[in-house]
């Protein structure tokens, strides 16, 4: 099991990174705030993320949230005094650390309970498996701030959901449960509260277990999957599949296939 915090991290830490052999836990860290993400907290997720990127031995990375909730959105006393400076600050490292994200091996969870709202919801968007408590909150929120949305949310949420769907979610501004998002396509799975935990140590250990290179391939391509002709996709596809065919993975899956066996991947 992980730590509450790792030894050399200070207790206030806004965001804490937790390792249990290859899965990295990114928890937000500011459980009196509900998690609100102010500049402090943005910071230190883009350099959290920048250490990921650089860890071969990561294999799958998990969000989540301390205390009673997953993220409330963003932290509006950041906003209140000066706006444009404040959102500038917020979204610099934000949409640095998404980015980046995007672009790793290691497959991303979302462990989403009590509130995940505005900025929050869009950090949840942005995870290739997101498993919530069945008593979760969810909402776009945005709109009832009078803005826009930020974090990827415009470009993740009809792609999950379509658009006519995506249109509802943001103008409405109305909050919606765990099981409305998993009818929607927001989340992967919706689960009793007390085995959440479980339930995505579970699906975080399988992933780890996995071809990390493959996977870093197979999520790439489906995210760019929408922004490309066919053709280019074709050639994107075959590119990414020479990559993995000269990785000790393969080799392995093909052995372990003839030899009726499962695979045992190294994730290289």
């Amino acid at each position: 099991m992980s730590l509450p915090h790792p030894p050399d991290a200070p207790a206030d830490a806004p965001l804490l990174l937790e390792r249990n052999g290859a899965i990295a836990t990114l928890r937000f860290h500011r459980p009196g705030a509900l998690n609100a993400v102010d500049v402090p907290m943005a910071q230190a997720l883009l350099a959290a993320v920048r250490s990921l990127a650089q860890d071969d031995s990561v294999r799958c990375v998990v969000l989540c949230g301390a205390g009673k909730g997953f993220m409330a959105g963003g932290d509006l006393a950041t906003l209140r005094a000066d706006p444009v400076q404040g959102a500038a600050d917020l979204l610099a490292p934000l949409n640095e650390a998404v980015a980046l994200l995007a672009q790793l091996n290691a497959p991303v969870i979302a462990q989403v309970h009590g509130v995940a709202a505005g900025a929050g919801l869009s950090l949840m968007l942005q995870a290739d498996l997101v498993l919530a408590a069945d008593t979760t909150r969810f909402n776009l929120a945005y709109i009832n701030l009078g803005t826009s949305c930020d974090v990827g949310a415009s470009w993740a949420l009809p792609r999950l959901v379509g658009l006519n769907r995506a249109l509802e979610i943001a103008l409405l501004g109305d909050a919606f449960t765990a099981v409305q998002a998993q009818q929607w396509g927001l989340i992967h799975r919706a689960v009793p509260a007390a085995e959440l935990d479980a339930a995505v140590q579970q699906l975080a250990q399988r992933l780890a277990n996995g071809p990390t290179r493959a996977y870093g391939h197979m999520r790439r391509l489906l995210r760019s999957a929408f922004d490309r002709a066919l053709p280019e996709q074709l050639s994107a596809e075959a590119q990414a599949f020479g990559d993995c065919a000269r990785t000790h993975d393969l080799r392995e899956g093909i052995e372990a296939f003839y030899a009726k066996r499962p695979a045992a991947f190294q994730g290289r």
